[in-house]
Formats: C-alpha cells, structure tokens, sequence
C-alpha cells in the first residue's frame, strides 16, 4: 500500500475507535481515539494527518487499547503519562490521575509572592503534580511531598526524580506531624481524598483510580480537618494554605480552617468549570 493508502487506513481506523468509544459512552471520543493513535505511533496528536505510514503491527494494537478505553480503563493507564499544567507525569494502576481541576488551584499558588527559598509542603501528593509544578516555579524552594501509600510514592519517587523536592512517607491525619517544620513553613498544598463516600463516579474513577486518594469519609471532610490543623502548626505568620475539597463542600472547608483559630483572608474558590473546588487561607500573626 503507499504512503497515502496507509495515511487513509490510520485516518479509517481512528473515525472507527471514535465510534466505538462514543457507544462506550465516552464523552471525548475523538480526542482519545487521536491521542492512543499518537501514542502508539510515537508523535503527537497534532501530526497524525502528516507522519509516516505506522508500522505493520500498528493497527493490531490500536485495536487492542481501543477496545481496553472502550471498557472505560483510563486513558492516562493506556498511555503510561498524564498531563498537569506544563507537566507530564508517569501515572498508572494504583496511583490517582491527576485532574484538571486541581490546575486552578495551582494557577492561584504560582501566582503568589513566596520567598526564592520558601518552604512547601504537598500533602496527600499522590503521583508528586503539586510538588513538581511548585519546584519548578521556586527552584531555589526547599519542596516537600508526603503520602502514605506506597503505589503513590513509587510513582512520585519516578516523577520527582532529578529535582529537588523531598519524599515523605507518612500519614497526614496524624496529629502533630513532623513537628520540626513549626512555624517555619510558607505554604501548605493538598489535594486530599474528599469525595463523600457514597458519590457515584464514573467507572474511569470509581473502578481504577484508587478509593484511598478518593474518599474522605461521608461527607469527604475526614482529612480535611487535620490537615488544617497541622497547616496551622506549620506554617509562619503570613504563611498560605490552599486544600482542594468536593465541590458540594466548600462552605464546610471555610468552616473547619475558622476552628483552628489560625486563619485569616479564608477565600472560596472555582475551578476552571466554574464549580466550588478550593479554599486559600493565609496564617495570622499570632494564634486566637
């Protein structure tokens, strides 16, 4: 076949995934048909009117992972990588996706005055987004990245590899946490797990991204609280905290960083959709 036979086969086989994924109820069908095309030929979605005929197992493959999509296993699992901000990451089985929305929230941090040495702290970090995208605004920052789990931290530990930023192993619902940080920290970011237990999710979340990074007990508000309580404790006055929450729960977040008594400026925020998704606060001078 020439050059332009096998460009019409791959533009035939890419119109024949996004039917499929469409009746597999995929709402960006044709983005996801284009972007495992690209994947597997090695380029960008943007060249695949232009690149070389794929190589003769191409479309054997293209089957096999548009019919893994079309049973709703994530694109990002397909991929190996998922995109946050300029960054992309190394995701897969066991560790949380980062998402979009969280790109609001790192819109609003990066926009912040902090000093060239700050201190950050990334609570619940997952596969490392937050901490990465924030070492690389603030190179000369000492970051610091903490979950629990030990998927997440083998993936944080291949995306923070080469930079800077400072893996820790540990629970952020215990009280008291490295206590050594007192006072001496600039900003706080979470992305905890905060949706309420009993949400129905799409299968791409409640089937593969895992229910440790998801739930946050029935209201989604079980870390929530502690954290602001050790964000209180860490951070130096005038410090920042910014915590990611369900977007039916925003007015609770307010409510649990005014207990601390530790918090003033406590600000309300959308995501990129226009839904409640973050709370930003800044530290007082002195504790009430």
């Amino acid at each position: 076949m020439t050059p332009d036979g096998e460009r019409y086969r791959l533009r035939q086989a890419i119109e024949v995934a996004t039917a499929a994924l469409a009746e597999a109820g995929i709402d960006s069908a044709r983005i996801d048909a284009e972007l495992l095309a690209a994947h597997l030929v090695g380029s960008d979605r943007g060249r695949l009117a232009t690149i070389d005929p794929p190589a003769a197992d191409f479309f054997r493959r293209y089957d096999e992972v548009i019919a893994a999509r079309s049973r709703r296993i994530p694109l990002q699992h397909l991929t190996g990588t998922a995109a946050f901000g300029p960054l992309e990451l190394h995701v897969g089985p066991g560790v949380f996706v980062p998402r979009p929305e969280t790109e609001a929230m790192l819109e609003w941090v990066v926009a912040q005055h902090l000093p060239d040495s700050a201190v950050i702290v990334d609570l619940c970090t997952g596969s490392g987004a937050l901490a990465i995208a924030l070492a690389t605004r603030w190179p000369h920052a000492r970051v610091i990245a903490v979950d629990d789990d030990a998927a997440a931290l083998e993936y944080a530990g291949r995306n923070t590899a080469g930079t800077a930023v400072e893996l820790v192993a540990a629970d952020v619902t215990t009280p008291g946490l490295l206590p050594e940080l007192t006072g001496t920290v600039d900003l706080v970011v979470c992305n905890p797990p905060y949706i309420p237990a009993e949400a129905e999710l799409e299968p791409e979340v409640a089937e593969h991204d895992p229910a440790h990074a998801l739930f946050g007990g029935p209201d989604g508000m079980a870390v929530i609280g502690p954290i602001a309580a050790l964000a209180g404790g860490w951070l130096a006055p005038g410090g920042l905290l910014a915590v990611e929450h369900d977007d039916t729960t925003s007015q609770q977040t307010i409510e649990t960083i005014e207990r601390t008594g530790c918090f003033s400026a406590i600000t309300a925020h959308r995501d990129l959709a226009g839904r409640p998704r973050f709370v930003t606060a800044r530290r007082t001078e002195e504790s009430a």
